[in-house]
């Protein structure tokens, strides 16, 4: 029986400057196999965040989220994320908001208790990537992050090449009694995805991180770019407030 593998976090986020590799980012209009290459479709529900750093657009994946989307429209359309601010900021890694008291201990989601992980083996953590934050294994809320690395660590590519090529075929947990193949996960498609738009390789399950990933910035990531750069203290947190101004949501195509 194939035993099931977690790669231990050897390259983790303190290595997150070691041997980056240059990216391009943004979703391309077409059918490629990796899902978040691709454009919204007419008819689709997009989000429009408006910050006073510039404007967001993101596309969601509700056939992987499906929990985790229903929690994030339903708080942004009752404003919940109207006002609030981002509260840890971290160039060349994410922006992270959705905490009503701004100090990353707070907010709820829509029933009132913590929600379970929706781990999906087509979602990645490139660059744009929308997820769910937590403090641990199913502890979701109404926190969220935007990954922002322009580079992909070569150090933990390089970790998870070897850990997949290797003699023995390797699995990983994705939820309950759910396993799949780092051969299937990471391919050489998304690897090489990641290396010419960029992410943090770093946060994905198989690095023992449980994380949501529910959608994807399309169009704003300079927006994106321009909020991690703002000034930050020793907590991450910037020293001018970036807000929130408002979460719409449109038809896409119209």
């Amino acid at each position: 029986m194939k035993k099931v593998f977690m790669i231990l976090a050897v390259a983790t986020l303190s290595v997150l400057a070691v041997g980056c590799s240059k990216a391009t980012a943004g979703p391309q209009n077409n059918t490629a196999g990796i899902l978040q290459e691709q454009m919204p479709q007419d008819g689709d529900e997009i989000a429009v965040i408006t910050t006073n750093q510039g404007e967001v657009r993101m596309m969601f994946y509700p056939e992987e989220a499906p929990k985790a989307i229903e929690n994030f429209k339903t708080l942004a359309k009752q404003g919940y994320y109207d006002g609030l601010t981002f509260h840890r900021v971290i160039n060349n890694f994410m922006i992270q908001t959705g905490d009503p008291t701004g100090t990353g201990a707070g907010g709820e989601s829509i029933w009132g208790e913590d929600f379970e992980d929706e781990i999906s083996p087509k979602l990645h953590f490139f660059k744009g990537a929308v997820a769910m934050a937590n403090r641990g294994p199913n502890t979701n809320g109404s926190q969220f992050f935007i990954v922002q690395a322009p580079s992909v660590n070569e150090q933990a590519l390089s970790i998870l090449k070897e850990a997949r090529d290797g003699e023995e075929d390797l699995k990983i947990e994705i939820g309950a009694n759910k396993v799949v193949s780092l051969k299937e996960i990471f391919t050489d498609e998304v690897l090489e995805y990641y290396q010419t738009h960029g992410g943090t390789l770093e946060l994905e399950r198989a690095f023992g991180s449980p994380y949501t990933i529910f959608g994807q910035v399309y169009e704003g990531l300079d927006t994106v770019d321009a909020i991690a750069a703002v000034k930050t203290d020793k907590d991450d947190r910037p020293l001018e407030d970036v807000i929130i101004e408002k979460i719409e949501f449109q038809t896409y195509g119209e």
